[in-house]
């Protein structure tokens, strides 16, 4: 470390993590790679989660930890921590998620080796509530294509957006706008560092994601366990609730009118105008953005049925709220 400055930056959001955020810091503090900071921004949870991480900031030095005085929603939170780093890489971290002591090692080792890779992951593995094993996370996609539409082509599959934990160039991010307050803006945000620059996946099982009834993915997407290992029994019916992960990334949308499968398809499509690519491939993204979208059309049409319905429930209570105000 020179001038103070780590190599790594961690970044952890958090929102009432207390329940596994010990066994998540302790497995970061743990790491051979030593030369990082840590950072907390705690989205002011009412548990005990700042007693937690005050208690573990005095014992390391390299622990930064932030409160923010009011709940700015998960996307904010997210792009906080970035915000706040200096490492020349990056790599955000969730309060209930663990590590093996050589993960960020050998991350750091393939990005020092081979500067156009932007993003370095490990294989993936599912933990429960009690650390046991449940299964694998057995998805796996080619980011590693010198072929930026072929990486978006990639990225356009489902998964689950795992490859977002691993460690990332500071520079790649800087390049792309952060992540945004939607459904899926996770996804989005991965596809378009793909088009950046490649990924690489560390052929070990090195992270391991917990599976809980208190996370995100179990409340809106319950069923996420069966497209993790390609179970035959997943179907497009068992997508997420968008409408309600919206509204988790950004609380202040609650109750609007919002049609979250167009806001994906523009996201898409901005991804593609925004990112420097050349004419070819902007053809061969369109093509596969037209591929990807081939049988999930009735989302687009739902989420304008439901933007009507909640519109028409509007204007009827208007008459009713100017009639009782006569009164």
């Amino acid at each position: 470390m020179s001038n103070n400055q780590p190599r790594l930056s961690i970044g952890l959001p958090v929102y009432n993590g207390e329940k596994f955020i010990k066994e998540a810091i302790d497995s970061l503090l743990a790491q051979t790679f030593e030369d990082f900071e840590l950072i907390i921004s705690d989205n002011a949870s009412t548990d005990k989660t700042e007693e937690i991480c005050r208690a573990y900031a005095v014992k390391d030095k390299r622990i930064r930890y932030y409160r923010n005085e009011k709940n700015i929603g998960c996307a904010r939170n997210f792009n906080r921590v970035f915000e706040l780093s200096s490492g020349e890489y990056f790599k955000w971290a969730a309060h209930d998620d663990l590590h093996a002591p050589d993960f960020l090692m050998k991350c750091i080792e393939v990005l020092d080796k081979d500067n156009t890779i932007i993003l370095c992951h490990s294989k993936t593995y599912f933990i429960d509530e009690h650390n046991k094993f449940l299964q694998n996370y057995d998805i796996q996609l080619q980011t590693d294509s010198p072929k930026s539409h072929k990486r978006f082509h990639e990225l356009l599959a489902k998964h689950l957006c795992y490859q977002i934990y691993g460690v990332i160039r500071a520079s790649a991010l800087r390049m792309i706008p952060p992540m945004g307050s939607y459904g899926h803006a996770d996804g989005i945000f991965l596809l378009r560092l793909g088009l950046v620059g490649r990924f690489y996946e560390i052929s070990e099982y090195l992270f391991f994601a917990r599976s809980h009834p208190q996370q995100s993915m179990s409340m809106f997407f319950p069923n996420y366990l069966l497209l993790a290992n390609k179970n035959p029994q997943y179907s497009l019916s068992m997508l997420p609730d968008y409408y309600s992960y919206t509204v988790w990334f950004d609380s202040s949308k609650k109750g609007k009118i919002l049609v979250p499968h167009w806001r994906i398809f523009w996201e898409y499509l901005f991804s593609i105008w925004y990112s420097p690519l050349n004419y070819y491939e902007r053809i061969c993204c369109h093509v596969s953005l037209l591929k990807q979208l081939k049988g999930t059309e009735y989302l687009l049409i739902k989420d304008l049925l439901l933007a009507a319905q909640m519109f028409s429930k509007r204007l009827q209570r208007k008459p009713i709220q100017q009639q009782a105000s006569v009164f």
